[in-house]
């Protein structure tokens, strides 16, 4: 496994450290094999009973990981904050040292080079996207993930110091969507238009919505990216992979995110669970934000993910290159269905 790029920082490059945790000797713990997979952000190392992440050295507007000092901050980050929804998986942060032998080893003395998170693994089979393809999910499991989705939301302090950000959030990250959607080389111009305006128009008139959510003391600091392959129907439930690196992009409305969880249950084709979901935060929230406020995150989420998609297609080298512009498509489609609840008149046409 050869990753798809280098960069050396400390005596060591990623090559190197890719090739080391892909050898199940560098395990204290007996696996028979290692499965390494590449993201965009990270490299992950499956084991047969544990995972280990190793962040990559790149930076972004919304990241910066180009340091060793600032991955191993992100990683105890990514430890701190994903053990609030799945303490039972999230293990410890090791060290990735440079011995006297001038060879790497996971945890032990040397020079550290890196840090790794290491988590134990859950099963495949039981996570919430894979319980929906194979119609293996049930009514009172997804009433115990609301549940604990809302008592999470209902423990946090509200945000009254970054909650102004929160619209600005959405400004900005609605600007960079409409740029990169309407890029000529990806085609979507005629059927992203009318979705971008849509969503436009309603972030012009969100002011005084958001304004209403942070008196209500209802914008919080929540999961940032709660999606059905973070979520583990074991018990107890786990919920992973929080959004570690940006603080500002986990400071949202739990109805915006909720919403999120249940939108792209829908595109597994699971609409039953969103009413669910909202049931039960709204036992512990029971103020809703307004309808078009609602109609503004659905919109906005689902055009968020087509923007990710297609940034695929900006990759080199670009991995599942056939995947993405039609799965851009669907998502555009459901922010056509996030905003009918509205009629013409609300959205100020």
């Amino acid at each position: 496994m050869v990753p798809t790029m280098t960069h050396r920082e400390d005596g060591a490059d990623l090559a190197e450290k890719v090739s080391f945790l892909a050898d199940p000797a560098a395990y204290s713990h007996a696996t028979s094999q290692v499965e390494a997979r590449e993201t965009h952000m990270s490299w992950i190392f499956l084991t047969d009973d544990r995972v280990y992440k190793l962040k990559k050295p790149v930076r972004h507007a919304f990241l910066d990981f180009g340091t060793v000092a600032k991955r191993g901050f992100f990683c105890a980050e990514e430890l701190r904050l994903n053990r609030r929804l799945a303490a039972g998986t999230y293990r410890r942060v090791v060290p990735l040292c440079r011995d006297g032998s001038g060879g790497l080893t996971l945890g032990g003395d040397g020079r550290t080079v890196d840090w790794v998170v290491e988590m134990n693994r859950l099963p495949q089979a039981d996570m919430l996207d894979e319980r929906i393809r194979t119609g293996r999910v049930t009514v009172p499991e997804i009433e115990r993930i609301g549940g604990l989705l809302a008592d999470f939301y209902a423990g946090l302090e509200s945000e009254t110091t970054d909650g102004d950000g929160y619209l600005r959030h959405l400004v900005t990250e609605q600007r960079i969507t409409r740029a990169v959607l309407l890029r000529p080389e990806f085609g979507l111009a005629d059927i992203a238009g009318d979705e971008l305006a849509k969503v436009d128009g309603l972030l012009r008139r969100a002011g005084p919505w958001i304004a209403a959510r942070l008196a209500d003391g209802a914008i919080l600091e929540c999961h940032g990216d709660l999606r059905p392959e973070h979520v583990c129907l074991v018990q107890p439930p786990q919920i992973i992979d929080c959004l570690e690196f940006n603080r500002s992009m986990r400071i949202m409305d739990p109805y915006d995110e909720i919403n999120y969880l249940g939108m792209e249950c829908d595109m597994l084709g699971a609409s039953w669970i969103r009413p669910l979901l909202s049931r039960a935060l709204e036992e512990r929230l029971p103020t809703r934000p307004v309808a078009p406020l609602l109609a503004l995150y659905g919109g906005f989420r689902a055009l968020l993910r087509a923007r990710l998609c297609v940034a695929h297609l900006l990759e080199t080298p670009i991995r599942h290159a056939e995947k993405w512009r039609p799965l851009a498509i669907r998502y555009i489609r459901q922010a056509q269905k996030e905003c009918s609840i509205l009629d013409s008149e609300q959205l100020g046409h």
